[in-house]
């Protein structure tokens, strides 16, 4: 794609190049689906420009979420353009899924090894909850900072349900900067940094199949909903999907009814469930 069409430099002010990419506009289900299919048909290069560019302001607001970590955004911002661009390479538009929802992860996946390389840290963590903990103790901090909190460890590690002696040391791993990333995470491991960082990698392609399984889920159970009225589309919709689910006596008070039989109520509608999901996979 680069020798033919190349995405707009990101050598400006995060402002300037925000209005640049505003003259490409976002792409309807069907356009995208159009290009996409050229793209992956007859390798199209002109469809592949328009796929890349049509996303590129999408590539910014996940940027931003990695603000916190001290890195100049608009290196972030091209990192995560390669890995759209990656996104279009390899989407199949025949799985109708849209295309910002399939390249989240590969973007995701290109800005977290450049933080990564750049941090240079001391063993970030080799297993998969100490990874994430290295993600989410910065953006809890800054929560709770919003909210003029001390941010303790025991409080940190209380939010992020973990215990208090992993926060303390991965803070102290994230203290811990301009380390070779050949050197050897620790004197009893013989791994490098550099190993580490192409495992995150390697673990791109698990994400996104974890994510194409997220969104079929996602649609067996807007299918199943639309099979539920009243009472029964009620309790789904208020207690079995609802981020803030009401209690099983808040759903009886509003039918009238006990704490008992609502629950009942609330058994019959996830056995319908399983079944539907059940025979949707035959």
């Amino acid at each position: 794609m680069s020798k033919h069409k190349s995405v707009p430099a990101v050598l400006d002010p995060l402002a300037q190049y925000a209005n640049q990419i505003q003259q490409y506009p976002v792409l309807n289900k069907e356009e995208e689906f159009r290009l996409a299919v050229r793209y992956h048909k007859h390798k199209d290069l002109e469809a592949a420009h328009k796929l890349v560019v049509s996303n590129l302001r999408f590539v910014i607001k996940i940027a931003n979420e990695y603000a916190h970590y001290g890195l100049k955004i608009l290196d972030l911002i091209q990192e995560g353009n390669i890995g759209l661009m990656r996104a279009v390479k390899t989407y199949n538009p025949y799985k109708d899924t849209r295309l910002i929802t399939y390249a989240v992860w590969w973007i995701r996946s290109y800005i977290h090894d450049y933080i990564q390389h750049n941090w240079s840290l001391v063993k970030i963590g080799t297993t998969q909850a100490q990874r994430k903990l290295f993600y989410k103790l910065q953006q809890e901090k800054d929560e709770l900072s919003k909210l003029e909190l001390e941010q303790t460890p025991k409080l940190l590690a209380h939010k992020l349900g973990v215990k208090e002696k992993e926060v303390i040391e991965m803070e102290n791993r994230m203290r811990s900067r301009d380390v070779s990333l050949d050197t050897p995470i620790s004197e009893d491991e013989k791994a490098s940094h550099l190993e580490f960082v192409a495992d995150q990698q390697n673990s791109a392609e698990q994400q996104l199949s974890d994510e194409e399984q997220k969104i079929i889920v996602q649609q067996k159970m807007e299918a199943f909903e639309k099979h539920l009225k009243g009472r029964d589309l009620y309790i789904y919709k208020n207690r079995l999907i609802s981020e803030n689910p009401m209690s099983l006596q808040e759903i009886g008070d509003h039918f009238q009814i006990s704490k008992e039989r609502a629950r009942q109520l609330e058994e019959r509608i996830k056995q319908k469930l399983k079944n539907f999901l059940s025979e949707s996979d035959h």
